[in-house]
């Protein structure tokens, strides 16, 4: 899936015979980050094994080595960090290039917010248009100073701040990006902070940071709302890390599986943490078939094989507090409401339009051009389904960049009658770098 050139890569996506197998999909995305982050932050060599080798993590990756830590692969696919301990990061020599990835500018943001250093954040042209004030803003409140492009966006210089301040901070969004980089920016703050979370968002980073031997505590109101509390200053252990498979790459092939005729699909080792696993509730809720095989925990993370058969899938209204957990699988989420029988009403989404592209306005954009029936909302949208009659096709589809919006519609082209033509597969290779491969074990695609 990756290309060299800087010419767009676009790729055609025709009607599916039924799909059959069983396949894995990448280490989970957000799990790769942290486990890099953390490892880099602790004394000793960690070890990852099963680490999203997409471009996204691999930005990541870069930028630790750049400010002191040692990280490398073996032939095993096994990688080896050897961290500097908090407080430790060196200056880096040069930009942070973060290519795609918002996940590796926010949270790394954290990190450096609490340490004597300076860091110029630069990236592609999607990444920087993506505002970075929710960010900035609660680091700014713990000393660390930044100067930005216009509308806080990248390129962005930031400098640490060393004693940081200690912090007590409400979310005034659901953003676990927002909630892990402050997390990360006490990891070296003497006292006390404090995250208040009045929506629950993944839980990766509190999970991961009690791993590594953080002082972490969770207590939760009884109205939902979560309070983190992280004593700075810390001492991380290395760690021995098993990535699962990340449930938002999953979601094509349990879609794609769900949606074309006769098909039953496994996807193996598949994370399925609950504050990730609200694309599989609404799929159920819609009619589909989807079975957990051997459910287990691994690393401290619930995981499962995920067995999806063909269903008849009828249109739904989920509940916008839904969205945190299943906020990057709404683009492949439409699709199947695209397919199914009667009326999808989506709300609650405004995240979506800061994503790596306005993943509202694009997938509607999208869908009216493969012959869908839907309606912008300002915080949603509504698509008339066609009761599992086959999508009419078209294209190319504008993906703005975005990987996600890329494989939705790859998927929408698996139950075309024309085929959906994606005008540039490129961006895929940020978190999914096989997808086209794992389509064709299945059985989509020549």
């Amino acid at each position: 899936m990756t290309s060299s050139s800087d010419d767009p890569l676009p790729m055609t996506f025709n009607g599916a015979p039924p799909l059959s197998g069983s396949v894995t999909v990448p280490g989970d995305k957000s799990i790769s980050h942290r486990s890099l982050m953390l490892s880099a932050l602790s004394v000793g060599e960690s070890r990852v094994e099963g680490l999203l080798e997409g471009e996204d993590v691999l930005a990541t990756a870069a930028a630790m080595r750049a400010m002191g830590a040692q990280i490398n692969r073996d032939s095993d696919g096994i990688w080896h960090i050897k961290g500097v301990g908090v407080g430790g990061l060196l200056q880096p020599q040069t930009a942070l290039d973060m290519g795609n990835s918002g996940t590796s500018t926010r949270l790394l943001m954290g990190l450096i917010a609490s340490h004597a250093i300076t860091a110029t954040f630069t990236g592609d042209a999607s990444l920087s248009k993506r505002p970075m004030g929710r960010v900035t803003e609660p680091l700014s409140r713990m000393g660390a100073s930044f100067t930005s492009s216009p509308g806080d966006r990248l390129p962005l210089t930031m400098r640490g701040a060393c004693p940081a301040v200690p912090l007590d901070y409400r979310l005034p969004v659901a953003s676990a990006q927002v909630k892990s980089a402050i997390l990360l920016a006490g990891l070296n703050t003497p006292g006390v902070t404090r995250v208040i979370e009045p929506i629950p968002t993944r839980d990766h980073s509190e999970r991961m940071l009690r791993g590594f031997g953080a002082e972490l505590e969770v207590e939760v109101e009884a109205d939902g709302t979560r309070i983190i509390t992280l004593r700075g200053e810390a001492e991380l252990r290395p760690q021995t890390i098993a990535v699962p498979g990340d449930p938002s790459s999953a979601a094509f092939p349990i879609v794609a599986a769900l949606l074309v005729p006769g098909s039953k699909v496994t996807i193996g080792n598949v994370g399925l943490n609950a504050t990730r696993a609200g694309l599989i509730d609404l799929l159920r809720e819609m009619g589909g078939n989807i079975v957990i095989d051997n459910p287990r925990e691994v690393g401290g993370e619930p995981v499962g094989d995920v067995v999806v058969t063909a269903s008849d899938l009828k249109g739904v209204e989920p509940d916008p507090a839904r969205a945190p957990s299943m906020i990057d699988e709404y683009p492949v989420a439409f699709i199947a409401a695209a397919f199914a029988e009667g009326r999808s009403i989506f709300r609650g989404l405004e995240e979506l339009r800061v994503k790596e592209s306005d993943r509202i306005t694009t997938m509607a954009e999208g869908l009216r051009a493969i012959g869908v029936t839907v309606e912008e909302l300002e915080d949603g949208i509504i698509i008339e389904g066609t009761g599992g009659a086959l999508l009419p096709g078209g294209g190319p589809i504008a993906t703005k960049l975005d990987h996600r919006i890329a494989m939705s519609f790859a998927v929408a082209g698996l139950i075309s009658k024309s085929g959906v033509t994606i005008d540039d597969m490129r961006p895929v290779a940020t978190s999914f770098p096989d997808f086209t491969a794992l389509l064709q074990k299945l059985g989509a695609m020549p």
